[in-house]
């Protein structure tokens, strides 16, 4: 059995409001091609197949014509489930009907799992796909006790563990974050205050364990506990990811070989520095002019339209920072790190700059709680 393990397509994201709709189709075109050259049995991704609930039309569109490519004319099984950013609801609607096609999509979650067992090749296996879901979601649907995002998880893998495979290696499918994992910019919070992560070894009894969520390609505990990663660079903090999708064959023993597919973008996210004249006269030989970039001027005297100087030579400048006019360096990177900082530890400072006093137990527990009624209400919008 030999699949491609792919997550976090994000369709209809836009990068400093530039869509990325052309970007993605090109990526995703190569993905059917790999696919294809690699002669796999099946396609996964694991979650955030796009980058909100209601996803625009041509997002929609172009979902449309790269399953059509794989199920209808390719004839492989896909099997996705819904991420932290997908509306669940909406992406399983009609999964019952398309499954007989070779389209299976797991979206709200279900109380009774529904292994997948898809015959490749060269050999079978079993496939449980867990939509993400947090601690309240399977507390309702499970009716039990689960308070963090680890003792969800474990309540799901349970149905897992008692599944009788018949042998055949088992995949797991999830969307969440692993402790220790590297993280990104890009990637929505799951919870406040560290309660969404999950140790990485509830998943090492399995044969494989494909992950959507963390952006960057990476493993935690043991080799098949693993993150494709993002198929784009969604943030300027990824600039030196090196993006692929993992190409997954069991060997007759159930032990996954794993091998990372490179994909080339069609433009290149990534951060320049120097001086006005110096970027101007390197941007007229740069043969990757066309890239995505955030510019940081060196200069320390003021500039007329420096935006619009910059977009003659690099006409995907989607930032600007004026590092040089900043006298105390050592400011600017305080700025940037509170930029980083959660909404929590924000309030938290804030709280404190204004009374005088430390926040209290109880009011921080009111602050968690507010804020994720607040994230939960960017999801349903």
């Amino acid at each position: 059995m030999k699949f491609i393990h792919t997550s976090d397509w994000h369709i209809g994201r836009q990068l400093h409001n530039q869509s990325l709709i052309d970007d993605q189709r090109h990526i995703l075109v190569q993905i059917l091609a790999l696919a294809e050259e690699h002669e796999v049995d099946a396609v996964i991704i694991a979650g955030d197949i796009y980058d909100r609930s209601i996803p625009p039309a041509n997002a929609v569109a172009l979902l449309d014509d790269v399953v059509n490519s794989l199920v209808n004319v390719m004839k492989l099984p896909v099997i996705m489930i819904a991420g932290n950013h997908d509306g669940h609801e909406r992406l399983g609607f009609a999964s019952r009907q398309m499954s007989d096609s070779g389209l299976h999509i797991i979206g709200p979650l279900h109380k009774e799992l529904s292994p997948i067992t898809l015959k490749g090749k060269s050999g079978s296996a079993v496939f449980y796909g867990l939509p993400y879901a947090d601690p309240a979601t399977v507390r309702q649907v499970f009716d039990c006790e689960a308070g963090s995002h680890e003792q969800a998880m474990g309540v799901l893998l349970e149905q897992v563990h008692e599944h009788d495979s018949q042998g055949l290696p088992k995949v797991v499918i999830g969307h969440c974050f692993l402790d220790g994992g590297s993280e990104s910019e890009s990637e929505r919070p799951l919870s406040i205050g560290g309660a969404d992560k999950i140790s990485p070894t509830l998943f090492t009894p399995f044969n494989y364990t494909a992950l959507g969520h963390l952006h960057g390609p990476q493993y935690k505990g043991e080799e098949q506990v693993r993150y494709s990663g993002s198929i784009l660079k969604y943030s300027f903090s990824e600039q030196h990811q090196k993006k692929s999708v993992t190409l997954v064959d069991f060997d007759s023993q159930g032990k996954a070989q794993i091998e990372l597919l490179p994909l080339t973008a069609k433009r290149d996210v990534r951060i320049v520095e120097g001086e006005l004249s110096a970027l101007l006269e390197a941007g007229k030989t740069d043969p990757n002019c066309d890239d995505y970039l955030m510019v940081r001027l060196l200069d320390k005297h003021a500039i007329l339209d420096a935006m619009g100087k910059l977009r003659s030579v690099y006409p995907n400048v989607l930032h600007l920072e004026r590092t040089g006019l900043m006298t105390d360096n050592g400011q600017l990177e305080i700025r940037r790190d509170h930029i980083k900082k959660g909404e929590l530890d924000m309030f938290t400072e804030f709280f404190s700059q204004v009374s005088g006093d430390p926040m209290n137990e109880a009011q921080q527990q009111a602050m968690v709680q507010a804020i994720d009624e607040l994230h939960k209400g960017e999801q349903v919008s």
